[in-house]
């Protein structure tokens, strides 16, 4: 193993800790948004060795965001890929771990791709890049599925381009690149579907391309990998079949009617649908808010992408993984919702495409690997230290404020949980608790001690009415109920506090 190899092996190390410190201490190790609710519930129910569960009496009094009952079934809006995942992390007691991990496997294959494409210090630069990035940060620490998505997205380019790739020399037969390829894009459509889409079609140009002008062998392997990838997405459909009893039928849909792609009446929440005109506005957003989350330098994080498409002018694999974030900044126009809070996470999944450009006009502009002597220094000194100015300024002055406003999202916290850890509260159980509030949040709050089976000491109910509150206690005659306030914590009430 090469010096820059233990180098990029400690980056990745240090992407795992800071993750894992984020996971802690910003996010306290708990679901903030909505779409990690839902989330954490499939990968409870898979791990419990279930698709779906039984529509509990009164759903309503049991919401879980994103989480769906339909034909008297409850489940996930989400695809399947993420939440089997995590489902493994929570049966090995790692769930808090599970994203750390893969944003260390994410900076790692960052280097390798870099490191075939563009040489092994650009491909270091962009594992440095990627670590002290806000942008990955602020995902890596977060039970969100885009970290999956990056990890997944890497390795992808790495096994195309040992397949098939223009310029760089495969690191193993190409017909075992060729299935990890195809297992890989497989994968992520099961997982993330239409960004597996963006991701994928700049390499679907590519691989037209070689249709028509590469040799017999490359086309056989073309095709079978089209075959594989086929049938892996086969089976999105059949998942759908499964939940719905229709293999068309996006649960998305089940959850918003709206929530579909495209334009028009009946794309979005407004009644005119989305168009391209709020379509370009978001995108635009999106990009300025990334510029000052990716690498934590406010507009300047751009500097050095001209750098990096200059130096890469001949490299006909670099302009192929350059192209993959434009293609999902272009593909989610199509998208209705404006996805910002933890930067412009739709894009997530092209970080690298990034990281390695600009490492690549990094490298460029101070002439490694090349060793300089006498006056000639000068330009590499200058260039290292602009970067480490730049770098200063981000983990100094950007990425603490970044993530202290992350912490207690939506006014959610480890301490809301801790009212129901005292021995008075633990006296209680088994207890149904009807939490009273007009907000989903204080109430999502409490779901983490909550199981979909609803078997947990305590099971949280949202208080929406006497008479439904009645039927639900009806159906749990062996717990004890408790009416709950969150604005006074600790205080347990036998009945409600407040007139319908």
């Amino acid at each position: 193993m090469s010096k820059t190899d233990l180098l990029a092996l400690f980056l990745s190390s240090l992407a795992v800790l800071a993750s894992a410190f984020i996971t802690e201490r910003v996010y306290e190790r708990i679901p903030h948004l909505e779409d990690e609710l839902s989330y954490v519930w499939q990968a409870r129910t898979v791990a419990s060795g279930h698709l779906t569960l039984p529509t509990p009496p009164n759903p309503d009094s049991f919401l879980v965001p994103f989480v769906v009952d339909f034909d008297g079934q409850r489940f996930s809006k989400y695809p399947l890929g993420w939440p089997v995942v995590l489902g493994l992390g929570i049966i090995l007691g790692l769930r808090d771990w599970v994203n750390p991990l893969l944003a260390g496997l994410g900076v790692w294959l960052t280097y390798r791709l870099g490191t075939k494409v563009f040489g092994r210090t650009a491909g270091l630069i962009a594992a440095g890049l990627t670590v002290t990035s806000p942008f990955m940060l602020l995902n890596s620490g977060s039970l969100l599925s885009h970290p999956w998505g990056l990890f997944l997205s890497v390795a992808f380019a790495l096994a195309w381009l040992d397949a098939f790739g223009p310029d760089s020399q495969p690191q193993i037969s190409p017909w075992l690149a060729t299935l990890s390829a195809a297992l890989v894009m497989g994968v992520f459509v099961l997982s993330r579907p239409f960004t597996a889409t963006g991701i994928a079609l700049p390499f679907a140009i590519h691989g037209l391309y070689l249709l028509v002008y590469g040799d017999q062998a490359t086309r056989r392997r073309l095709l079978v990998f089209g075959a594989l990838v086929a049938l892996m997405t086969g089976l999105h459909f059949v998942w759908q079949y499964a939940l719905t009893g229709d293999a068309l039928l996006n649960p998305y849909t089940l959850w918003w009617s709206y929530d579909k792609l495209g334009f028009g009446p009946g794309h979005g929440v407004v009644p005119y649908g989305h168009t391209i005109k709020q379509a370009l506005f978001d995108a635009r957003f999106g990009l300025r808010v990334g510029a000052a989350d990716l690498f934590g330098w406010g507009r300047f994080s751009w500097i050095f992408l001209p750098f990096g498409l200059w130096a890469m002018r001949r490299n006909r694999s670099a302009w192929l993984l350059a192209s993959v974030f434009p293609s999902l900044v272009i593909i989610y126009l199509a998208y209705w919702v404006n996805a910002w809070l933890y930067g412009p996470r739709y894009y997530y999944e092209s970080l690298y495409s990034l990281t390695l450009v600009t490492a690549a006009g990094i490298a460029w502009l101070a002439g490694w690997p090349e060793v300089y002597q006498g006056w000639q220094k000068a330009r590499p000194l200058a260039v290292t230290a602009l970067l480490a100015c730049l770098v200063a300024v981000d983990l100094v002055f950007y990425l603490p404020p970044r993530m202290e406003g992350m912490v207690g999202l939506y006014g959610i916290r480890r301490e809301n949980l801790t009212p129901f850890q005292t021995p008075e509260a633990q006296s209680f159980t088994p207890a149904l608790i009807f939490v009273d509030t007009p907000r989903w949040m204080p109430y999502g709050a409490l779901l983490e001690l909550e199981d979909p089976a609803l078997t947990t000491p305590f099971i949280f109910a949202w208080s929406v009415g006497p008479r439904t509150d009645a039927a639900v206690i009806a159906n749990f005659p062996d717990r004890s109920v408790y009416y709950y306030y969150p604005e006074h914590p600790y205080k347990f009430y036998t009945g409600p506090m407040r007139p319908w």
